[in-house]
């Protein structure tokens, strides 16, 4: 079942004790692994809503300040074009960034749920008296039927590494679909940006056995190549928070996606991406790349745009990065050239679950290439 982007996504490295390779203890043989059924596309559509049925992970994403402030002021900020409007939120939740759109003075706001959790974002908009404004439609934006086009677009769209859930595709279909020619998006662009790191936490993991005979008389560092092959030798996005110290160069970004273009839902299907070159800034292990996003709003009324960033450089948000690991550490000096090409598209097994393509070449070592999903 694909995770909701708001819930934490463990790294699924595999081994460990009693993992990957360990003999039954009857030492039978192990019975092969049941494939499990493919599903179609609507059945995994219907356990993506029923994520969002779980009131922890509304809870997770409103508490996210750097993220709910960012989407509150973005929209007040244009209440110059939202006054007397019509707004159309897509996966409006509980309802809060609609009641936002009907703080900043619009007229009316279809906000359109397809999970369950529409009926309590029924009751909060009742508990702030905007029935007569606030309009809730059950359902997937895709075949929901709005009696007007619409001014406005809001949604927060954004999964793990931006694009994980392809929740900007149904966006996109009802910017197409419901959208005033010259009308509103928020956030209207967003930026995919990727730096190499050298991953702290992870380098404490990795040492540790070596550490095992100076505090318990034991030599186990024979187990660090075991522990680097379970912790990086996989091929699983992994969301974790790094800081600006783990990251090793100047980040750079690779796409930049213009929810107004025409096109765009193509050019996601067939993958988002771009070329990387860095010059590392000293002398460290290399354990991978992170990428994060940021997305933009219209400037309104204020002097400059309002960016929500997910940067370790900034406020850590429930995003987080989604970190892609080399199979093992890398040494990497001063000025260290490390290049590449990074792609983001839609899994081939489930169109919800993100897949990275990664190609790569650290100093004078041959060029690699590693395949990354995230999925259950």
């Amino acid at each position: 079942m694909s995770q909701p982007k708001k819930r934490k996504h463990e790294s699924g490295g595999g081994g460990g004790e009693g993992g990957e390779g360990a003999e039954e203890e009857d030492g039978g043989e192990r019975e092969a692994a049941v494939p499990r059924p493919r599903r179609s596309r609507r059945e995994r559509d219907q356990l993506y809503y029923q994520c969002y049925s779980d009131v922890s992970v509304h809870e997770e994403m409103i508490a996210d300040r750097v993220r709910t402030d960012a989407y509150r002021l973005g929209i007040l900020r244009n209440w110059a074009a939202l006054r007397g409007k019509t707004v159309l939120d897509v996966g409006a939740g509980t309802g809060i960034l609609s009641i936002f759109c009907a703080q900043a003075g619009a007229r009316r706001v279809y906000a359109v749920e397809a999970s369950d959790i529409w009926q309590q974002a029924r009751e909060v908009v009742r508990l702030n008296g905007l029935e007569d404004r606030v309009h809730i439609l059950p359902g997937p934006v895709e075949t929901v039927e709005l009696p007007e086009q619409v001014d406005a677009i809001v949604s927060e769209w954004m999964g793990y590494g931006l694009l994980h859930e392809s929740m900007l595709s149904s966006v996109l279909h009802a910017r197409t679909k419901w959208l005033k020619e010259g009308g509103l998006l928020l956030p209207a662009s967003a930026e995919l940006f990727v730096a190499p790191i050298s991953d702290q936490m992870l380098e404490l993991r990795l040492s540790f056995w070596s550490q095992m005979k100076q505090l318990y008389g034991v030599d186990m560092s024979c187990l660090e190549s075991f522990a680097t092959r379970c912790l990086m030798g996989h091929s699983e996005i992994v969301v974790q928070g790094l800081s600006g110290e783990d990251v090793l160069a100047r980040p750079q970004c690779f796409a930049q996606l213009e929810l107004a273009r025409a096109g765009l839902e193509q050019e996601l299907e067939a993958g988002v991406g771009g070329r990387f070159r860095f010059s590392s800034y000293g002398s460290a292990h290399m354990h991978g790349f992170a990428i994060w996003f940021q997305v933009t709003f219209p400037r309104g009324d204020s002097e400059k745009p309002l960016v929500l960033s997910t940067s370790p450089f900034h406020p850590v948000t429930h995003w987080k990065q989604a970190l892609l690991y080399l199979n093992e550490p890398v040494q990497v000096e001063q000025d260290t050239d490390i290049s590449g090409e990074i792609t983001l598209l839609p899994s081939q097994d489930n169109h919800r679950h993100l897949r990275v393509l990664l190609r790569y070449k650290v100093g004078d070592q041959e060029e690699k290439t590693k395949d990354f999903a995230m999925e259950d």
